[in-house]
């Protein structure tokens, strides 16, 4: 697959490079051409990134890093068995435990929202760190949810880091899934107050909140071309004429994705 001039490979996170000095240097740069390349494409173009990551699959196997990669790349993608296969085979050549909640999510995307909860409470689970911890606890709700236990789902998502005031990179997906949770259950005023606190955490815009709750408040956006021409349409194309409603961007809610940044993520509701 073509890879821009721009990208040289060095824009890798080191302790990738250090991965990649086990292959002959040659090797070692077109890998990591297409790894930039699958970190570049994972978020707007998730099928680009499985494509390149599947050549640096096939160029070096042997390498963890590129293992996750691919594993990455096949979730944004929805492949979630190959994803859950490269997630496994990472985690066998380095022991870390970071990708359990990922692994989880594959079984949800899977239709197997049972063995999400096995996961969800095995030891594993207790070596995470508070963002693993709170993304496993994410997958789990999910599951619940797969498994039509709205009630549990809501208790799974209540946590101290779901009352702390404190704002965490987690903070926007948990409260957006806890009030989509209390959404389903029919308890509106308590899901708009979550609505709103996730509106408050979600600085980069990481989920569709600020939608639900407009949604919820009745308010309706109007579309700026469509206005433009009831008014009498002097057939001019305004230069500024960006469509008035943002669109919804459908947030993976409960996980996540994660991956990437999730994760995060990944509510399949």
């Amino acid at each position: 697959m073509p890879i821009p001039e721009d990208v040289t490979g060095d824009e890798i996170d080191k302790d990738v490079r250090q991965e990649l000095q086990s292959l002959p240097k040659t090797l070692a740069e077109d890998v990591a051409r297409n790894l930039v390349m699958v970190a570049r494409l994972i978020d707007e173009d998730p099928e680009g990134a499985y494509g390149y990551s599947r050549v640096a699959l096939r160029l070096a196997s042997r390498v963890a890093a590129v293992r996750e990669a691919a594993g990455f790349a096949a979730y944004a993608s929805q492949k979630y068995s190959e994803a859950l296969a490269e997630f496994r085979a990472a985690r066998r050549m380095t022991g870390n435990v970071d990708l359990w909640p990922l692994m989880a999510d594959c079984e949800r995307g899977l239709g197997r929202p049972e063995k999400a909860l096995d996961m969800a409470g095995a030891p594993e689970v207790h070596k995470l760190d508070k963002a693993g911890q709170v993304e496993m606890r994410l997958v789990a709700a999910g599951a619940r949810r797969d498994l039509g236990q709205l009630e549990a789902a809501i208790v799974t998502l209540q946590s101290p880091e779901l009352a702390s005031g404190s704002v965490q990179p987690w903070t926007a997906r948990l409260r957006y899934a806890y009030a989509d949770a209390l959404l389903a259950v029919g308890r509106e005023p308590e899901a708009r107050e979550w609505f709103a606190k996730a509106v408050e955490a979600d600085r980069d815009g990481s989920t569709d909140a600020s939608d639900r709750l407009a949604e919820l408040d009745g308010v309706e956006f109007t579309d700026a071309l469509d206005e433009s021409g009831e008014d009498g349409g002097n057939g001019e194309n305004s230069e500024d004429g960006e469509d008035g409603e943002d669109g919804e961007n459908e947030a993976k809610g409960e996980s996540g994705d994660a991956a990437t940044s999730g994760a995060d993520t990944s509510d399949k509701d």
